[in-house]
This record gives C-alpha cells, structure tokens and sequence, in this order.
C-alpha cells in the first residue's frame, strides 16, 4: 500500500489517497480524504491523516479483519504493533519485549486521533461502527472552565478510549548565538530575508511562502499574513488576516533584498527562485528545506525552520508582551493555544521573574539565614 498525491477533477486542488496493493483508491479512505480537502484542511494534515489511515489499512490486511468490524481490543494490538520495528511488523522476526519502541507515544496518539476523526467521519454517515475509540464521560468537576461553561454543564463529554501518557515537549528554540549564525551562513540576500522574518515575526513558512510584495508595508514597518490560494502550495493556518509589526533592520533587509537580487523580475511574489530554475516561480516548500539542510551542514546547527517561529514567541513572552497579544501576533484561534505551547518556565525564567519582583533582595526580608 502507498500514499499518492492527487490533483481533485473539479478543482484541481492538490489532495492526498491511499491506494491498495491493486493500485486502486481505497473506497473508505478516499471518501474521508476528499472530504478534508473540500471543507479545506491543509493539505499537510490531509496528507498526515493518509499516512496514518495506510498504516491502520496494513495493520487490518496482516490481522484479517474489516475496518467496519473491529473491537476496542483489535485497536489495542494496532497500537503495540506501531510500537514495532518494520521486520516486527511484517512478522519477518520475534521482537522481544525489552526494543525499544519504533514511534514515540505522542506519534501514536497522533495516529489514533486521525483514526478517530475517521471513525466519527463513518459514523455521520451510517456506518455503524459505534462509540469505538470516543467514550462520553461527565466534564471536569475542577480546574479551568471555559465561557458558558454553565451552559453545557452536567452534560457529556467525548473522551478518546485510548491514549497513551507523551512526556510534555517544550518547543525548541534557538539561542541568539546560533541564529546569527545562520543568518552568516546564508550566501544570498533573500535567504538571509528569509531567516530574518521568520525570527522577527514569528509568522510560519507557509506564511512567508505565500506573502506578495503588497503584503509589505516599509512605512509602517508591517507585514500582513493574507489567507489565499498560492501557486507553491503555501498556505496560511490561519484563515484570518493578521498584521503584524516587525523591526526597521528587517525592512532595510527586504529593500537591500529586492535591489540587489530580486530586481525587475516579474511576480507577485516575495520569495521567488532566483538561483535555480525556473526562475521567477514562487519558492517552494522543499527549496526552503533544501536551504535548511545545507545551513545546517554550514553551521553544525541541526535546526528546523519551525524553530524560529518558537523562538519568537518565547522572546516577546519573556519581554512581558502580554500572552493575549502574542496570541494574536502568532495567529492562533485562542489565548489557550498559546499558552498550552509556550505557558512554560525553565528555572532561569523564574529566577529573572523572582528578581524583578524583589523575591531575593536583603532589604526588607523579615527572615535571616
């Protein structure tokens, strides 16, 4: 079984399917997919979700059993058989107890969340597949409640059946030192641009790809991230329009970028091919990783793009720029986003917060050591 990128026939919209080992569009599969791609999902979701969904399809051939059919326990041995190596999986070999895992268990809980949304997706629609992998437990009795809250009170909630414990990650960042160091890297203006708005914005690459020369404002040093159809396939995660300031040396960084490298070239857009063809066309998606990888091999520094993104965030948040208005800046859908991704504190945050508030100062302490 594959996964194969697909254009959809009425509007060409580039989509992702699964296909069986006769090449041929698994039915179930395909109709979930295609219905991502109308309500416009991105297409990196849609094409996670189809690698998930061929991976259960494999785990159902090995097993023999009917998607429509299986039991909480057959989802059970699905996920210890992600847990497996590939030569486990296939059966080729005896894994012993003691390997470690194949896929981490946030992977996993990623996988059985696709699988889930699948199910639901069934369910609307008739299949009869029961409350497999949500159970409807009463809400929270403590802790946060959202807005009208009252209102849904004592009612159930949907919980995932299965889930495994994932140690929480704290979002990766990069040091000053090592951003600068990227930045020296670069060989080329735009690229050095590049690095440059995602480190001082904090907008996505997507963001970034998809931006037009319209979206710039010197005057007022702003960019503005615009939710539309791009050729490069770059979209924006956010369907609502944001603006977004950004640093006066980053401005003098676009204009250095447009008269020295971009010219009079002909596009709309921002970032564009300019040392490899054809140029003129809007960067890509695998251009920008392909950058990456050669910026890694420069500096030593095995980053990813995303980081600079984190780095931003932290930044604004450990200046004090209120979490509502990092919130907005990043374009997320609610303040909890923000603070559920970067409402953490290392030890030296902490300190620095204890001593702006005067927590270590002699004066004044009432107790002695």
């Amino acid at each position: 079984m594959q996964v194969q990128r697909v254009a959809m026939p009425a509007s060409r919209v580039g989509s992702w399917t699964v296909l069986g080992n006769d090449d041929v569009p698994v039915e179930p599969v395909e109709r979930y997919l295609a219905y991502l791609t109308d309500i416009e999902r991105s297409p990196n979701t849609i094409k996670g979700y189809a690698h998930d969904l061929k991976d259960y399809w494999v785990f159902l051939a090995r097993r023999g059993l009917d998607w429509r059919e299986v039991r909480l326990e057959d989802i059970g041995e699905f996920v210890a058989w992600l847990r497996l190596p590939p030569s486990g999986r296939s059966g080729e070999v005896a894994v012993l107890p003691p390997v470690q895992a194949h896929v981490c268990a946030a992977t996993v809980n990623r996988k059985l969340a696709a699988l889930a949304a699948f199910y639901a997706y069934q369910a609307r629609h008739g299949v009869d597949v029961g409350d497999l992998l949500v159970t409807w437990q009463p809400g929270q009795r403590g802790g946060w409640k959202p807005f009208l809250h009252h209102v849904s009170k004592g009612k159930l909630q949907p919980r995932r059946t299965i889930a495994l414990k994932a140690p929480a990650k704290l979002p990766r960042i990069l040091a000053a030192a090592e951003t600068q160091a990227i930045l020296d890297a670069c060989g080329h203006l735009r690229d050095r641009f590049l690095c440059a708005l995602l480190y001082d914005s904090g907008v996505r690459v997507g963001e970034a790809l998809g931006m037009r020369h319209e979206d710039v404002a010197a005057a007022d040093r702003t960019i503005t991230i615009v939710a539309r159809a791009n050729d490069n396939g770059a979209r924006s995660k956010s369907r609502q329009q944001r603006t977004v300031p950004v640093s006066a040396p980053l401005i003098r960084l676009w204009a250095d970028y447009l008269a020295t490298e971009y010219g009079d070239l002909d596009s709309d857009y921002l970032f564009v091919n300019l040392f490899a063809g054809p140029r003129g066309r809007a960067l890509s998606y695998p251009a920008v990783y392909d950058l990456v990888k050669r910026l890694r091999r420069r500096t030593g520094i095995d980053f990813d793009p995303h980081w600079w993104r984190h780095s931003a965030a932290t930044r604004m948040l450990r200046d004090g720029v209120p979490i509502e208005v990092v919130s907005k800046l990043l374009g997320h859908s609610s303040v909890t986003t923000t603070s559920a991704i970067y409402g953490h504190l290392t030890a030296e945050d902490a300190r620095r917060a204890l001593e702006a508030a005067g927590w270590f100062s002699v004066t004044g302490t009432e107790v002695t050591w």
